[in-house]
């Protein structure tokens, strides 16, 4: 059987560059060389061999986190080149990297979100009444940073001003959200047409964790995550219908992974990711290999779907 030349991507420019190469170097371990013969690059380096490349290049496995690799620029590349990608377009890569719009998006398809005000640097003081009406404690995150960078949790307003300093210093727009405290899920779904919802994750912040922050992503046995939630029937079932709308109302395709709280019953859609942490902590493979999908078998999937979407989507393309 022929071999799939496969474009491996990861590192990057953004903040999430280390975890970006680190799932590279895992995904690159559990791909089946028999299958697939890959090549790997970096898009801090690589770009133009990358073009140069790309008509020997069948598909390509995007693993980047963050801006320019997570937000639709890279995506946006590909199509160019005509190299099937998994995960989101341009489109979906782009409104779902935007808290903002995401929050918007989730609003008008009747999903539960928290509510917010944002703010920007260049009106960088939130409305009084409309903070009052927040509340605290608030969350305070970068618009368009994943991994929970720049993001602060605010109980006295006199620490208010730190945590948007902070923001800034990741983005020129931040998201104050209202705190809910509540048990932490999250969801993946998977399929291009047809999505399958996989088994709810619940995630238990270790101790000097106020909530699931990077270092409790990334550092092997900070964060307590169980697979499946200790929730019951009916609230998982909602959980996976509210993780496929959050995935339809993005305009998602391939794979993503929804975040929630739950609290009194009530489930809360913080965001979506599109490009879900590929590592040996990550829980999206946790997820998937809980509904059977290895995580060698995972990549053949996410591989699958992205040479069925090219296929859909090339109907575009001018002959």
């Amino acid at each position: 059987m022929k071999k799939i030349r496969l474009a491996l991507l990861s590192g990057g420019v953004s903040t999430e560059r280390e975890v970006s190469l680190n799932s590279g170097n895992q995904v690159f371990e559990a791909l089946d060389k028999k299958k697939y013969d890959i090549k790997r690059y970096d898009p801090k380096f690589d770009l133009a061999k990358l073009v140069t490349d790309a008509p020997d290049i069948d598909a390509a496995l995007i693993i980047l986190h963050g801006p320019f690799g997570e937000d639709g620029t890279v995506q946006g590349l590909l199509d160019l080149l005509n190299i099937p990608y998994q995960g989101a377009g341009v489109l979906g890569s782009a409104v779902a990297m935007n808290k903002l719009i995401a929050k918007r998006l989730y609003r008008q398809a009747g999903i539960p979100t928290p509510d917010y005000l944002s703010i920007c640097t260049h009106a960088p003081v939130p409305d009084p009444d409309r903070l009052k009406a927040l509340g605290l404690p608030l969350v305070v995150k970068p618009v368009c940073a994943g991994s929970s960078v720049g993001m602060s949790i605010v109980s006295d307003k006199n620490d208010l001003s730190q945590a948007i300093d902070k923001g800034f210093q990741n983005d020129d727009t931040l998201i104050l959200e209202q705190y809910i405290k509540g048990t932490e899920l999250t969801c993946g779904v998977l399929g291009n047409q047809d999505l399958e919802a996989l088994p709810v994750i619940e995630i238990v912040p270790g101790d000097g964790h106020e909530f699931f922050d990077y270092h409790a992503k990334y550092v092997a046995g900070a964060t307590n995550e169980i697979c499946p939630a200790r929730i019951d029937e009916h609230t998982t079932r909602k959980v996976q219908k509210l993780a496929i709308e959050a995935h339809r109302a993005l305009f998602l395709k391939g794979y993503s992974r929804t975040d929630m709280l739950l609290l009194d019953g009530e489930l809360h859609v913080l965001e979506t990711n599109t490009i879900p942490g590929m590592t040996a902590t990550s829980l999206y493979p946790q997820s998937a290999a809980k509904a059977g999908y290895e995580f060698g078998v995972l990549m053949d999937k996410l591989i699958e779907l992205a040479i069925e979407e090219n296929k859909r989507t090339n109907l575009r393309r001018a002959r």
